[in-house]
């Protein structure tokens, strides 16, 4: 019968091999598997506390962000009538610098022309080619073939890139032929039948059966007495970090704009902006305590902390946080004195909600006016960068953790096949053990049998 060499061992020499064998292979792996484990975790611990460095730091720089992107933090426009127009903030609007008093005389309008020819869709209209004007620009619009008819007409329009869109309504008898332009004066437009061409082209060229419905015209309205004409209803460059709406022509109706400060918000983000950076701080202190390449983090801490000093708008009195009450402990924390934030908000509230929501204008843009939120996405953006503080300890501890790995795998396939060798070679000492004992036994039975034999 044949049985493993692990169960046969020690079945000669009586000697309990198979422990023997087991004890010698845990003798050499333990304490080498022991120490690669140990590694491993604290690997794995730096690791852990870089990637909750990491994550408080992008909520933290994101929260900010969306906080003043969606408007939370930013002055809100008032509008007196929102049934003539209505009004959005946008980046740069602060309720003390802004208020005025329009008047919408009319609004802006595309024009819409329409065929007088009534007739079906698929039927063939004439062939040739036609000039589609817009504000000076020619397209020209072929009728071949392979288009001729009301349908292929229509097609060849929104085709051409003209802005001008054409659509097919039905109507009694057919199919009438429609087209609109954008809004705005200079969006006018022509379309008219080329020489050569087919004459019943002509019942849909403008000089021909082609009628305007409505004439395109701009948006006509005052701003504190002073007239502005535009071709849109949307209005985003006359009202600096706002953008109007136009919703009906009211002449003679003044509305009032306005704007509202959210001073409980701002004091609330200036308060939970000092809590959540303590958190961050916490995070990185205990990331760069542990040993190793973690300790390159401290010059992350040290970015941060200069926050508190960094000049963040171009306000002559008021352009850092510690401006507003905010100052750093001894322990690297940050603390709100919240008396002095009260007290600068009732003096220049504008210059407060300034470092969350800068100004945007011809003189304040992203490098002299970043506020806070630009500030710390630098920070955030360069730190977890592939050659960033963050980046470069992640992909080093990266490093480690599958090195350590392949440590431990090699170390494991070595004393497996150590093991191994202590199974065979003490299976051969035991079968030569046996073989002794097979021979003593022998020679002790032969000199039993001499020994009578003298006798």
């Amino acid at each position: 019968m044949v049985t493993s060499i692990a169960s046969s061992l020690g079945a000669g020499s009586g000697i309990d091999i198979k422990q023997l064998v087991t004890d010698l292979a845990a003798a050499s792996r333990d304490p080498k598997v022991t120490r690669l484990s140990g590694l491993v975790t604290a690997n794995q611990a730096r690791i852990s506390a870089v990637s909750q460095a990491r994550s408080d730091l992008v909520g933290f720089a994101d929260s900010l962000e969306q906080m003043i992107s969606d408007g939370s933090l930013r002055s809100k426009p008032t509008v007196s009538d929102e049934s003539v127009l209505s009004a959005t903030a946008r980046a740069g609007l602060q309720a003390d610098k802004f208020a005025a008093t329009i008047v919408v005389n009319s609004l802006a309008r595309a024009q819409s022309s329409y065929s007088g020819i009534v007739a079906d869709k698929t039927a063939a209209i004439g062939t040739g080619t036609m000039t589609l004007t817009v504000n000076g620009v020619a397209k020209t619009i072929t009728v071949g073939a392979t288009n001729n008819s009301l349908e292929g007409l229509a097609t060849a329009i929104n085709a051409s890139g003209a802005g001008v869109t054409a659509s097919i309504i039905a109507d009694q008898g057919g199919s009438r032929l429609i087209l609109k332009g954008a809004t705005g004066a200079d969006n006018a437009f022509t379309l008219t039948a080329d020489g050569g061409a087919d004459p019943g082209l002509n019942g849909f060229a403008t000089n021909g059966g082609l009628s305007v419905g409505q004439a395109a015209a701009n948006a006509e309205f005052t701003l504190d007495g002073v007239a502005f004409s535009r071709a849109s209803n949307t209005i985003d460059d006359v009202v600096p970090g706002m953008s109007l709406t136009l919703k009906k022509a009211a002449p003679g109706q003044p509305v009032d704009l306005g704007a509202n400060r959210p001073l409980d918000m701002i004091k609330q983000t200036v308060g939970d902006f000092v809590d959540v950076y303590n958190q961050l701080k916490k995070s990185l202190q205990a990331a760069s305590k542990l040993s190793g390449v973690t300790t390159g983090l401290r010059d992350l801490e040290t970015q941060l902390q200069g926050l508190v000093n960094k000049v963040l708008t171009s306000h002559g009195s008021i352009s850092k946080l510690s401006d507003i009450g905010i100052s750093t402990a001894k322990d690297g924390t940050l603390s709100l004195d919240k008396t002095k934030l009260d007290a600068v908000l009732a003096s220049d509230a504008g210059a407060v909600e300034g470092l969350f929501n800068p100004l945007r204008d011809g003189t304040h843009n992203e490098t002299t006016d970043p506020g806070i939120a630009g500030m710390l996405d630098a920070i955030r953006d360069k730190a977890i960068a592939s050659d960033g503080v963050i980046g470069r300890v992640e992909k080093s501890l990266s490093d480690k953790n599958k090195s350590l790995a392949d440590q431990l795998s090699k170390v494991e396939e070595r004393e497996a096949a150590y093991k191994a060798r202590l199974e065979k070679q003490y299976s051969a000492l035991d079968v030569k053990l046996n073989a002794f004992k097979a021979t003593q036994a022998y020679l002790e039975q032969q000199i039993k049998m001499w020994t009578k034999s003298d006798d």
